[in-house]
């Protein structure tokens, strides 16, 4: 058992890194609350749609005024056949460009607008959110939504750091390049991605207890996690 257990919120509990975290911290024996439109893998499933206001709103409801240690924003979406040969600029409709900005940018501002009091009535409250190398200047990639949604949400954090400075929270970025979840060795092993090495997804989760356990007086902007083969 977790010597010092914590009450963490995961976005995005359902697949991908969010379900990796939150059976992570389930796993030690920490309060999981687990965010995702579909049932989530583990911990206590929020069923939400964060692309929605109402979603946002149903977060809060379900969390009342109960203490939070961390924030985990987990979650992610990006346009029809992204990162691969496929991937068409000029054939992505309004419709996907405002849903992935939605969920990437204004969801994680609006969620932590509405958990901050939450965070607030712990001794060293962290949030975190995963962004992407493509969010960095002068590393985007082809898809213009995706691309657009990391460079705002780190544009967000920051300032999300000025809006909230009398509120104590530790606030972090974390730009990965590709996690080796199921669905990213999937699409390695069918060809969809190039042959690569992604980045074990126990560097996530290390990271996120790194962060977590840090003294109240240090704060991580951003941590950059480049696969060995693509570091400057």
């Amino acid at each position: 058992m977790d010597q010092n257990p914590k009450t963490v919120v995961v976005i995005g509990a359902s697949r991908g890194i969010g379900a990796a975290v939150a059976q992570h911290f389930v796993s030690h024996d920490h309060q999981v609350w687990s965010v995702s439109r579909s049932p989530a893998v583990a911990g206590h499933w929020i069923q939400a749609d964060i692309s929605e206001p109402a979603g946002i709103q149903a977060i809060a409801s379900a969390l009342g005024d109960t203490p939070i240690d961390a924030l985990l924003f987990m979650g992610g979406v990006w346009e029809a056949s992204a990162f691969t040969d496929a991937y068409d600029f000029l054939s992505s409709s309004d419709a996907e460009t405002r849903f992935v900005i939605s969920v990437n940018t204004i969801a994680p501002i609006e969620i932590t607008r509405s958990l901050a009091a939450n965070l607030s009535q712990t001794t060293n409250p962290r949030a975190i959110y995963i962004g992407a190398l493509s969010g960095l200047e002068n590393c985007p990639s082809a898809e213009v939504a995706n691309t657009a949604s990391k460079f705002g949400l780190r544009g967000a954090v920051q300032a999300l750091r000025l809006a909230l400075g009398n509120q104590n929270i530790g606030f972090t970025v974390i730009n990965p390049g590709n996690i080796a979840t199921e669905e990213v060795l999937l699409d390695i092993e069918e060809g969809r991605f190039g042959p690569q090495m992604p980045i074990p997804i126990t560097v996530i989760t290390t990271a996120i207890d790194w962060l977590l356990n840090l003294p109240p007086s240090v704060d991580v902007p951003e941590l950059n996690l480049w696969q060995r083969s693509q570091a400057f």
